[in-house]
């Protein structure tokens, strides 16, 4: 277990380094992102996803969301794009805003149950986008322990989480702990499924009939 200070140039490469190399092993890595700091694994390696669901003590697991480093790695997992999807990327990507969209069936992972759909986000973080880079598609979700606060802190993290985890990289404080918004671009009709970080005010201006949450 290792915790890098991504502050530093130095720690901030070796850190980078050594946070790529785990997760292409299939182990764990923590990195900021634009909201909280999150647990992440390799999206196609199936034993990495079962360890990150035990470091967090998820007994009935959630298919965890992935995060991407490129707005063009979108098009890769999805059999096709919804014109919605695409001028929300544009008008968000990176930031905090999680598309959930109809994955491709020939893709190589296991998620869990996902119903054929995940929840797809680029975050605004230049350390998180930097792993993604090498990385590729990660599954990544909040690194905490079920029931416990999420942490703004890479040492917050690892103080909950220890062991499970091979590499931690610190970058201070979360600039927002807002939730990302999750948008809902799988139907006919693009529907805000959890409001956060970006109004509902700000989606309409790109995509003038997305629907508000339901009551």
């Amino acid at each position: 277990m290792m915790l890098y200070d991504c502050r530093t140039t130095a720690d901030r490469d070796r850190g980078i380094a050594a946070a790529v190399e785990a997760v292409k092993s299939g182990e764990l890595a923590v990195m900021p992102t634009d909201t909280v700091y999150g647990i992440g694994a390799d999206a196609f390696t199936a034993h990495a996803i079962t360890a990150l669901h035990h470091a967090r003590g998820a007994t009935e697991p959630a298919p965890p969301p992935v995060l991407v480093g490129s707005r063009h790695t979108l098009d890769g997992l999805v059999y096709s794009l919804p014109r919605a999807a695409r001028e929300l990327a544009d008008a968000f990507w990176p930031g905090a805003l999680t598309l959930y969209v109809e994955h491709s069936p020939s893709l190589q992972w296991d998620l869990g149950e996902t119903g054929g759909r995940v929840a797809v986000r680029m975050p605004l973080h230049p350390v998180a986008l930097e792993v993604l880079r090498e990385v590729g598609p990660m599954a990544v979700t909040t690194a905490n322990k079920v029931g416990r606060p999420a942490p703004n802190t890479a040492e917050e993290a690892r103080e909950q989480l220890e062991y499970s985890v091979r590499v931690y990289l610190e970058a201070g404080s979360a600039h927002d702990p807002a939730p990302s918004t999750i948008v809902d671009v799988s139907g006919d009709v693009p529907r805000v499924l959890r409001g956060g970080a970006i109004p509902f005010e700000k989606l309409r201006d790109v995509v003038p009939e997305i629907l508000a949450p339901e009551a």
